[in-house]
């Protein structure tokens, strides 16, 4: 989907996490997926971990079959590539089904969410060979990051196409004293990264209620993840009326 703002792909972890409590195949991660893209979504995110407590590999291939049915849509695929991330990506190449973006993240098998971002230059040779990989599949590959403007030109020296900032921090000082040294902390970190070269993803606990000053102060974000709180607002205003409200804060 060729939009003139920022793009929203939706993470759909927490649809299965609920199913995950039954046996029923309730609520459906697919009919999810179809909904948010209905209501204008421009792609799909999961994070499929080892441990499968929410996505799994069964989850990724439902959706990438899905996502012939929308060629202007993206599929992004996150997680740690020395976990099982290359495997689902090696698979879903296997079988011709859509992948567009890897979003390599460095968190723990039993971590609860992701928390913290690469770093550089300590990282650097670990991470090379597996965008290579990524590189061979077509695949677009996005790091995840600390808003550290330093690190930028590491991330794009190693092979990323983009990085997704972690937006946790601006999220928590939100309404504080300290939200306006988060943004330009994470203004910076975008400018570097435009600079050398990347694009700009964002994510980690944006909503409603922060995501649209985030945008305005934050120059080039081609696109936010956003899972936990669009899926609770969801249960409120179903995943139509949700979409649509995070669409609003996107738009210029």
């Amino acid at each position: 989907m060729h939009t003139s703002f920022t793009a929203l792909s939706v993470n759909l972890n927490k649809v299965a996490l609920v199913r995950n409590t039954r046996h029923l195949g309730i609520p459906s991660v697919t009919r999810a997926a179809t909904l948010c893209l209905q209501a204008g979504a421009s792609g799909i995110t999961v994070h499929p971990r080892p441990d499968a407590r929410h996505i799994r590999g069964s989850d990724v291939l439902d959706l990438a079959e899905l996502m012939q049915q929308w060629p202007d849509r993206e599929f992004n695929v996150e997680g740690n590539p020395l976990h099982n991330l290359m495997d689902v990506a090696a698979e879903l190449k296997a079988r011709n089904l859509p992948l567009h973006q890897l979003t390599l993240v460095p968190d723990g098998q039993g971590q609860l969410t992701s928390d913290h971002g690469w770093s550089f230059p300590q990282d650097t040779d670990v991470l090379r060979p597996l965008i290579s990989q990524a590189h061979a599949w077509g695949v677009r590959v996005s790091l995840f990051m600390d808003a550290d403007a330093d690190a930028m030109a590491g991330a794009k020296a190693v092979g990323a196409d983009r990085v997704e900032l972690y937006t946790e921090p601006y999220a928590a000082a939100w309404g504080s004293a300290g939200e306006s040294d988060q943004l330009a902390r994470f203004a910076q970190a975008a400018r570097a990264a435009t600079a050398v070269g990347l694009g700009i993803n964002a994510g980690h606990d944006l909503n409603l209620d922060n995501l649209g000053a985030f945008i305005r102060a934050v120059p080039g974000v081609r696109e936010v993840s956003i899972g936990h709180a669009l899926i609770a607002d969801a249960l409120e205003r179903g995943y139509t009326g949700a979409v649509q409200a995070y669409l609003a804060c996107l738009r210029p």
